[in-house]
Formats: structure tokens, sequence, C-alpha cells
């Protein structure tokens, strides 16, 4: 409880302070604020940051992180978009839709995990660029494969990369970004509805107009996949197909392009609260001078200052090796360094509330990704079947997504709005959203006209996008630096993980035949993201944002 109420303390002061002030000494930081030497560190580095205000580097580090945000939609909502036309190429059962999901789903909850723990075993720098190179290797060579399975392989390895994105992205923007900035968290996720829109826009230039016809919309009229039928009868041929390919390809030099301006146009800062908890100070100095240069800045921290504070806590305290300490962590034994390893994990069950709040995080994403896999994958082919038993072109159907995932811009910024709100703030706006989102799919299983398919759907992608935005913002904030990544990493991996299975029970239930089939994949879809209703509001209310290590 001491440490939660320094916590607090910490926070207020680091909130407080405005332009340069810098005039804390070492012996105030070190009377309690913080419960550990690398606390105490992020104490003077925090200030520091904010002195710098949110300046050159960290509004190009926003938007680079921005477009990993973008990536993640930008892909996601490509598989639905190009299940239709590729089924009809390519010939495989309804049963076997929930395949590419499922692949995509998981490569994502490899790459959350795999990414989430290394970016704090070998730094933001690495994983940071890998991610995306790999996303666009793989999303490149997505239109060649003629069989399922190729396809279903070369997706698993785009998800590896693109699995990574927003846990490595969030905990970035989160230790660059001042702490009167911080609403430029759930900002990060206007780039997801952007993603989406830039997907539907080029899948409307693409699909309807490279296509078999008669095409998926017209049901029994549509051509069959060439192995379906003998040599010689009408069909659904490559040739006459490459929209989805033509898709594909496009969406894969976007990633590239993304990967160059990280790599190649921007230089990257280690983080410097990585640097410190791995025992490298000068290092972190350096990254805060580099910083301060490219906003017209001076940094007014030094490596005298730190090496200070170890020395004033080292007096205080026993002399074994601590996160944060120094060049003694560095002198450290492979022993010494597995243990401290093992007691950064510990970390996340120290204590009730710490325990209470990452199993109540974990349960969040379980449900949340549970929800907009299955909306996000089948709701595109539901609404282009309920368009085309209204008689409606294919045309029509994808000029219709981007009228159905612009307003999402407008939902993240709300949530951004309300992120900071007294009475609302994030545990609310996370509450509210959610169980809107919940609702409108279940709205949408009962009507089928024009107007309900797109309006309906706004409204779901509204508040989805507004509840993710929070939901992302919130979570590396609610976590110490030490063991962000991981935290995050995990939380999104345990969501991904049930990204897979969502998928596979939901073609389960399309695939039996029954014309309520679309029906039943919405209310598995509605009832599962509402159960993020009783998770958040069971979260405690003061570990939300109020954690500034």
């Amino acid at each position: 409880m001491a440490a939660e109420h320094d916590k607090e303390r910490l926070d207020k002061r680091t909130e407080s302070l405005e332009g340069g002030e810098r005039s804390q000494s070492l012996a105030e930081v070190l009377e309690g604020e913080g419960s550990t030497l690398f606390e105490k560190k992020c104490i003077l580095i925090n200030r520091e940051i904010d002195a710098m205000g949110m300046g050159r580097y960290q509004w190009y580090l926003w938007a680079l992180c921005g477009l990993g945000y973008m990536i993640d939609l930008l892909w996601a909502q490509a598989f639905g978009l190009v299940l239709s036309p590729m089924q009809q190429e390519l010939g495989f059962l309804d049963d076997q839709t929930g395949n590419l999901s499922t692949a995509f789903s998981s490569g994502l909850t490899a790459g959350a995990f795999v990414w989430g723990v290394l970016v704090d075993v070998i730094g933001r720098k690495w994983a940071f660029n890998l991610t995306v190179l790999i996303s666009s290797v793989f999303g490149i060579c997505l239109g060649i494969p003629d069989n399922y399975s190729s396809i279903l392989v070369l997706a698993a390895f785009v998800g590896f990369g693109v699995g990574g994105n927003i846990p490595i992205d969030t905990t970035i923007t989160l230790e660059f970004t001042p702490q009167n900035r911080r609403y430029m968290l759930p900002l990060l996720s206007v780039f997801q509805p952007i993603g989406v829109v830039i997907c539907s826009a080029i899948a409307y230039g693409f699909i309807p107009n490279y296509s078999c016809s008669p095409n998926f919309s017209q049901g029994d009229d549509a051509l069959p996949a060439c192995k379906t039928v003998a040599d010689g009868q009408p069909c659904c041929r490559k040739s006459d197909n490459m929209g989805w390919r033509y898709l594909l390809y496009t969406l894969g030099a976007i990633t590239l392009l993304v990967f160059f301006l990280r790599f190649v146009v921007f230089t990257f800062q280690e983080s410097p609260k990585f640097l410190v908890y791995r025992g490298k100070d000068a290092q972190a100095i350096k990254v805060l001078d580099a910083v301060a240069k490219k906003n017209g800045r001076t940094n007014g921290l030094t490596l005298e200052k730190l090496q200070a504070l170890e020395s004033e806590y080292d007096s205080l305290n026993s002399g074994d090796p601590i996160l944060g300490g120094g060049a003694k962590q560095l002198q450290t034994t492979w022993i010494q360094k597995l243990k401290l390893e093992f007691d950064r994990f510990k970390i996340l069950f120290s204590s009730f509330n710490m325990a209470r709040l990452t199993i109540l995080t974990w349960l969040t994403y379980i449900c949340d990704y549970w929800g907009f896999t299955v909306a996000g994958y089948y709701l595109p082919r539901i609404i282009a079947l309920k368009n085309g038993a209204l008689n409606l072109s294919l045309r029509y159907t994808y000029r219709s997504y981007i009228y159905i995932y612009l307003p999402g811009v407008v939902g993240v910024l709300l949530g951004a709005l309300l992120y900071q709100t007294p009475h609302i703030g994030r545990k609310y706006t996370m509450v509210i959203s959610s169980a809107m989102m919940g609702i409108s799919i279940f709205i949408f299983s009962t009507i089928n006209t024009a107007a309900s398919n797109i309006g309906l759907n706004v409204m779901e992608y509204f508040f989805q996008s507004m509840f993710n935005a929070v939901l992302y913002g919130w979570t590396p904030e609610a976590f110490p630096a030490p063991i962000r990544g991981t935290a995050c990493g995990i939380a999104s991996f345990w969501g991904r993980l049930f990204g897979i299975v969502s998928p596979l029970i939901a073609q389960g239930l399309y695939g039996q035949g029954d014309g309520n089939n679309a029906n039943s994949v919405l209310y598995l879809a509605g009832g599962v993201t509402l159960g993020c209703v009783v998770t958040t509001l069971l979260l405690p209310g003061k570990s939300l944002g109020k954690q500034s290590f």
C-alpha cells in the first residue's frame, strides 16, 4: 500500500511539472517517492521528458507508432474482404472459411507473446523495426499462391509480424510522452479506422472491377471454382479474379513503406527507461541528449545525478544487484541476471491489487478480441450476403464498407476526449462503449435493410474504435516499465489466442446449412463482447492511469 501511495504522489507531482522545472533535489527524490531505485531514477527521467515537452522527436515517433496501429487493422480488415472472392476462386467449403482468420490469429498470438517479451529483453528499437519488416515481406508474397493451404501459412507469418505492433507501439509512445500529453496514447488508435478505410477503399477499387462475374454475392448463380467443375465448363479463373490479389500486393507494399520510414528515414532512440532498468545509465543519458537536441532543447539530467542517486540509495539499503542498479547491475553473473528476470515477471502478481489488475486485463482482452475477431471477419461476408438478398450490387457493398468504417475516426477522438474526463475517464468509457458495441451487433442480427446494414455497422465500429482506443492507451499506463512490454504483450497474447478459437466456433455455426447461420455468428460475437462490460467494471479504479514508472 505504501508503494501505491508513493506512485500516486509521484503521478501528481510529475503531472504538475511545467516547462523546464527541474528544481527537485536528489534528496527529495530519495525521500520515499517510488519503492525501488529504478522507480526513483524514473522520477528524474519523467521530469526531464516533461520539461522537454511534446517536441519534434515525440511527434515523429507518435506518427510512426500510429502507422503500426494502421498496419494492424489494415491486415485484419483485408482477410475479411478477400474471403468471399478467394473462396469463389479456390473452392474451399463454408466450414473452412474460418481457417484463414485462425491462421492469421495464430500468427498474431505468437507475435504478441514473443514480441511483447522481447521488447523488454532486446529493447524497443529492434522490435520496433523487425515486426514491420516481417509483415511486409510475407504480406507481399500472400497474393502469389494458387492453393488455400499456402495462403494460410503466409497469413500466419504476416500475423506474427503484425501481432507485435500494438504492445510495442503503446510502450514506446508512453515512455517518450510527457505526463500532460497522456491523451496521445488513445489517440494512436485513430490510425486504426484510417487503416480500415484505406483497406476498404483499395478493395473497392480492385475487387468489384477484377472479380469473377457473376460473383459470390449472387449466391447459387455465382461462377463455381474451376477445380469443382469439368474442363471446358464456365468457372471462376485466376485471371478473371485478380482483385483480391491486387489488394494484398498493395497492402504489402504499404507495409514495406512503413518499414522504410521507420528504419531509414527516422533515427529511433532506445527507451531511456529500458536502458536504465538494464543498468545502462550512460546510454540512457545519451538518448535524452539526442531527443533534447532534436527538440531544440538541452538535457538537464546527467550521469552524475543518476550515480549520486544510486550511491545515496545504496547507503540506505543492501548492496544486492537490483533492476536499475547501473554499473553494479552490468557486472552481475548470469545467475544473478536470471534472478533479476524472474523478479521482473513476479511484478505482475506482486500484490493483490496487481494480481487483480493483471487477471481482469487478460479477461478484457479475451472478450474484446473474441468479439471483434468474429465480427470483423464475418461481418463483411454477412453484409455482402444480406445486400445480395436485397439485389444490391457488389460495388454498392464495397462502397458501403468505406461509409461504415470512416466514423471510427470520430469514435477514437471521442474516446481520447473522455479518457481524462472527470467521473467518466478510462473505466466508464470502456464500460459504455463495450455495451453499445454488443447491443449494435444484436440489433443487426434482427434487421435486413439497406439503411440498417450500413447504420448498425457504423454504430458497432464506432464504439469498437472508442473502446479499443481507451484499452490500448490505458494498458501500458497500468504497468511499470520493467514489465510494461511483457504485460501488454501477454494481455494481447490471451486476446489473440481466443481470436483463434472464436472463428473455429463461428465457422461451425456458419457452415451448418441453416438459413439462420449468420445470426448465430452475430449472437456469438455480441454476447462475448458484452463480457467486456463486466471485466472493465471490476477493474481497480486507482490503477487506471496512475502508473508513472
